[in-house]
């Protein structure tokens, strides 16, 4: 009965798979086919590269991964400051209003990005920073997700390290860095995959905040020629461009796919 159970889990699993797998599957081998007005799953038509190479001159994709590389990189590397810094005055400092502080921030994180997008914009005009790579990133410098998630794993350290640390002389910060932080790489890595794939991926605030190909996003980019002469109505050059885009997302989820599996098992919630 056992044996029969774990078949049935198996086949489901892989029918699970296969389901999501198939998009994927689709897109790939209609990106390295030659253009046809024919949808199949599997392509009928010769493998080719010049769909690729075709998008990538039709629109300024390296200008467009270049914006997305800043936009990413430095939005995480503010909130791993932000979040840290935020995080170890929750879970260690004692301050009056600690709790309630906790609680606003928790709160947002029930509060949909979207719903800010209005005021957002008006601050940003306000402040002459729409079309700029800042306004892109200014709101998402501070992270509650984050927050939450380092005041979870700082609140489980034995205080009595941080403690040594202190009668060794070290200060706050050197506290931070050499104590807290290596024991909270779990968390790190999870957040760090939650805000690269989003802000890679993320089309609605810098389709509203941009409009100039000095600033756009890939996804910006992507949904510009796919409406654009240059996509010529073919789904392969359409395929061929969300495979460019989604190239660096695959080759580091293949080879950080375990560290990836293993910080999200590890960085459970802790009381």
């Amino acid at each position: 009965m056992k044996q029969v159970k774990s078949t049935a889990i198996s086949v489901f699993a892989l029918a699970l798979a296969f389901m999501w797998l198939a998009p994927l599957v689709w897109l790939v081998g209609t990106a390295f086919s030659e253009p046809t007005f024919h949808m199949t799953f599997f392509p009928n038509s010769r493998f080719t590269f010049g769909n690729l190479s075709y998008v990538w001159n039709a629109i300024p994709f390296a200008r467009y991964y270049l914006n997305t590389l800043i936009l990413v990189v430095v939005t995480f590397c503010v909130q791993f400051v932000t979040s840290t810094l935020a995080a170890y005055a929750l879970a260690v400092m004692d301050f009056k209003g600690r709790t309630l502080v906790f609680a606003v921030i928790f709160m947002q994180i029930i509060i949909p990005n979207d719903v800010l997008i209005t005021p957002n914009f008006m601050t940003l005009a306000d402040m002459g920073l729409t079309d700029t790579k800042v306004g892109i990133m200014l709101p998402f410098f501070g992270s509650a997700l984050a927050i939450f998630l380092l005041r979870q794993h700082f609140k489980s350290i034995p205080k009595a390290l941080a403690e040594a640390a202190r009668i060794d002389g070290a200060n706050t910060w050197q506290t931070i860095w050499r104590v807290y932080m290596p024991c909270a790489k779990p968390a790190y890595m999870s957040f760090a995959v939650i805000s690269v794939s989003y802000h890679w991926n993320n089309y609605l605030w810098p389709l509203i905040v941009t409009n100039s190909p000095s600033n756009r996003t890939l996804t910006v980019g992507l949904a510009i020629f796919a409406k654009s002469k240059e996509a010529n109505m073919q789904w392969a050059n359409v395929c061929a461009a969300t495979f460019i885009i989604i190239l660096p997302l695959l080759i580091a989820f293949f080879f950080l796919q375990k560290q990836f599996m293993n910080s999200f098992v590890s960085a459970g919630i802790k009381e």
